[in-house]
C-alpha cells in the first residue's frame, strides 16, 4: 500500500504536469469582451429607457418600463439559446445587468420544464437566482430598519 507522503506526491507532480499543459486563458481579450458587451446591453437599456422619456413617461415610469422591457429581452433571448451563446463570449459582461439576472431565471426553468411545473420550473426555478433574491431582501430590510429607526429620532 502506497503511504500518504508517497500519494501527496504522486498528487503533486500530477498537478505539476497539469499545470504545465493546461492552456492559459486570454485574460485581456475575456475583459475586453465582457466590457464590450455589457456595455452593449446598458447602451440598448439607456436607448429603451431614452425612448420611454421621449414617449411622455416620467422617471419612475421609465425605469419600471426599461426594467419590464430588459428582462423580456434577457428572457426570451434565454428562450432563443442566443443568451448562453452570448455568455460564453462575453462572461461577466452579459451576467452584471439586469438581462443577466433574468436569464439565471429563465434558464433552469427552461431545463427542468421536462419535470413538471411543480418539481421543474416551480422548484429549479430559482436554484441560481434564489440566493441573490434572499441576500437582496435580507439587505433592503435591514437597510430600511435601519433609516427608520434614524428618522424615528431614537438614534
Amino acid at each position: 500500500m502506497v503511504g500518504k507522503t508517497e500519494k501527496e506526491k504522486m498528487q503533486q507532480r500530477y498537478q505539476d504536469k497539469f499545470n504545465q499543459v493546461k492552456p492559459k486563458p486570454p485574460i485581456i481579450k475575456n475583459i475586453i469582451w465582457a466590457f464590450c458587451i455589457g456595455g452593449l446591453i446598458c447602451l440598448l437599456g439607456q436607448w429603451i429607457a431614452n425612448y420611454f422619456m421621449s414617449s411622455g413617461l416620467d422617471k419612475k415610469e421609465t425605469a419600471a418600463a426599461t426594467s419590464v422591457v430588459m428582462v423580456f429581452l434577457g428572457v426570451f433571448f434565454t428562450a432563443l439559446g442566443v443568451y448562453d451563446e452570448l455568455g460564453k463570449h462575453a462572461g461577466a459582461g452579459s451576467v452584471v445587468p439586469i438581462t443577466g439576472f433574468a436569464n439565471s431565471v429563465a434558464a433552469p426553468a427552461m431545463e427542468f420544464k421536462r419535470e413538471g411545473f411543480v418539481f421543474g420550473v416551480g422548484a429549479k426555478m430559482f436554484v441560481i437566482a434564489g440566493p441573490v433574491i434572499v441576500y437582496g431582501l435580507v439587505t433592503a430590510f435591514i437597510m430600511g430598519m435601519i433609516y427608520w429607526v434614524r428618522h424615528q429620532g431614537v438614534m
